[in-house]
């Protein structure tokens, strides 16, 4: 009996504890808590894939800088970029987020849907291109000024090609048949934010070494390690001793360096990689990457979203503020290379060097006086972008519009 009166007395303990603690979690000091204000990220990919982790590194330093804690903030990885888009953004808003982010361009219409339906949340997507003709003040783009480090990137480029042409090491296949060398580029798709900057690399190449042609050939993927190691070994079998890229995997400067590594075509092909530093996968062939500082803009945005104050509809920075950039140099770069690259850096910088200066690029054999760019998003050139000597890319809206098509540039798809 006495054995039954203790497991009653621990029993009713036990329920008397489990009610005491439901309690506390219902109590109103818990709800402001969950009831704050929560940012929302939707990604394309995630940590494994190089344009999502400058994203998510950029979000995490500068909710870092700003206290923003961990738990203000919900990921939604690996979002397809189609009608998943809005049912992730709604579950966002749903779940407290006031302001939501997303980073692909095809992210964008469906953002664009969800900002329509809730005009009290603010919809940034990144690197889309509809947010100043939507009509909606909540729905904002955002893109750096990718085509300065393009270019930066192309110097380093021309300054390998220089040594190598200089120091007799190129073979017969990396020439054309009249005697320019072959540079190679893995595009994503031929969309004007590609060819911006594949453009803007090829004019940096040039400035150093002028007599180059550039085969661009796309994947038509963002992300695709096979392809992209496909079309960097195909660009590589034609003769092309540099392989830049505007693809996100590191399939390329792998597969250089392993064709290095396999003496595969008897000669080796350099790689200038986006977004992060290739290095750690091709460390003898990676020179460089172009890269962006994406901490800038969410500092500036995650501080207006703390003060609930407005952004604006199309924002984007470059050199100026740190917010592109390229990689460390790789060990196979020439000498000089350092010097090169903080020389070109200062001339943007101080307004000095225009990417697409008119005077270094034809069209058509001609030196161009007129240059249309599609700035209102309407798939329509229709808005004069060259003005004072050079096309004025990313001052109209911060996404690119510079979609010229210039001699020297051969798309092979």
């Amino acid at each position: 009996m006495k054995k039954l009166l203790t497991v009653l007395v621990m029993v009713l303990m036990i329920f008397s504890l489990v009610g005491c603690s439901s309690k506390k979690e219902e109590t109103p000091a818990e709800e402001p808590a969950a009831n704050e204000p929560k940012v929302g990220v939707i990604l394309v990919g995630d940590e494994n894939e190089g344009y999502t982790y400058a994203h998510i590194y950029g979000i995490r330093e500068a909710a870092k800088v700003l206290g923003i804690s961990d738990d203000k903030i919900i990921w939604k990885y690996n979002v397809p970029e189609d009608q998943t888009t809005y049912d992730m953004a709604v579950d966002l808003v749903e779940n407290g987020a006031t302001l939501v982010i997303s980073n692909s361009y095809a992210h964008q219409s469906f953002m664009q849907q969800a900002a329509g339906e809730y005009p009290d949340v603010t919809f940034l997507a990144c690197t889309g291109d509809s947010a100043a003709v939507s009509g909606l003040p909540n729905f904002k783009n955002a893109f750096p000024q990718t085509y300065q480090s393009r270019y930066v990137s192309g110097v380093v480029a021309g300054m390998k090609i220089k040594e190598l042409a200089d120091n007799g090491l190129l073979v017969a296949d990396n020439f054309t048949a009249d005697g320019k060398v072959k540079v190679g580029y893995v595009g994503a798709f031929p969309y004007a934010e590609v060819v911006s900057g594949y453009t803007g690399f090829f004019l940096g190449i040039k400035s150093v070494y002028p007599e180059i042609e550039m085969y661009v050939k796309y994947t038509n993927s963002w992300f695709d390690l096979t392809a992209e190691a496909t079309v960097g070994d195909d660009l590589m079998s034609q003769g092309c001793v540099i392989i830049g890229q505007h693809a996100d995997s590191t399939g390329a400067p792998s597969q250089l360096q392993k064709n290095m590594e396999d003496n595969k075509y008897g000669f080796t092909a350099y790689s200038v990689g986006y977004n992060v530093s290739m290095l750690d996968v091709a460390p003898d062939v990676a020179l460089t990457s172009a890269s962006n500082g994406w901490e800038r803009l969410y500092e500036y945005v995650l501080k207006n979203w703390l003060e609930e104050s407005d952004i604006v509809t199309d924002w984007t920075a470059g050199y100026e503020d740190n917010a592109v950039m390229i990689t460390e140099l790789g060990k196979s770069v020439a000498p000089g290379t350092a010097e090169a690259v903080k020389e070109a850096e200062a001339k943007i910088m101080s307004g000095e060097l225009h990417v697409f200066d008119a005077s270094t690029f034809t069209i058509d054999g001609e030196t161009p006086t007129s240059i249309l760019g599609d700035v209102d998003a309407d798939f329509v050139p229709e808005t004069e972008c060259l003005i004072d000597g050079y096309f004025h890319e990313s001052e109209f809206r911060s996404a690119p519009y510079f979609a010229a098509r210039i001699d020297g540039i051969i798309e092979l798809n």
